[in-house]
């Protein structure tokens, strides 16, 4: 329930419609089924409601919806175009060599080979060679042990997409 402490930008959220919440929730993250679980939870009276939602909301989605969430963001290296946030999140890749890039997209293409979706990382804050050392790392995880890993790093992501929603 949205209060007189509830945070502006929350209070803001919290009074949009619905195909306006779905659509900036969408922004967040790309399970339809996601979106729809915290858009009924709403109002949310403080960010960290909204955030414990997100996190059972993402812990309870099942196989094709995890996939459809994973879909959602592009590869390492790769920022979509004129996606602000994805540009912003990848900023450890800007300054990477030319050959840091074309081992990122080896490396990128062997593990949606080897795992069947995106590598996902929650990558604000790492460097280029960081991405690829986790990356490198990762491909040696057992299906079930990476989807596990992807599921935790799309939480960590959305997190972060949420705050910058609810700021």
């Amino acid at each position: 329930m949205t209060s007189p402490a509830t945070p502006l930008g929350l209070a803001r959220f919290n009074a949009l419609g619905d195909e306006a919440a779905l659509a900036a929730l969408h922004e967040v993250c790309a399970s339809t089924a996601w979106g729809r679980l915290l858009l009924v939870a709403r109002p949310y009276a403080t960010p960290d409601d909204l955030y414990l939602a997100a996190d059972a909301a993402l812990a309870g989605l099942g196989a094709d919806d995890l996939a459809e969430a994973m879909a959602g963001h592009p590869p390492i290296g790769r920022p979509k175009p004129g996606d602000p946030a994805s540009t912003r999140e990848q900023r450890g890749m800007a300054d990477a060599s030319d050959a840091l890039r074309a081992e990122m997209l080896e490396l990128n293409l062997a593990y949606q080979d080897r795992f069947g979706h995106v590598f996902l990382i929650c990558a604000t804050g790492l460097t280029g060679e960081e991405m690829r050392d986790a990356l490198t790392e990762r491909l040696g995880n057992t299906p079930e042990r990476e989807r596990e890993i992807a599921r935790a790093e799309l939480g960590r992501i959305n997190r972060i997409r949420l705050a910058r929603l609810v700021a």
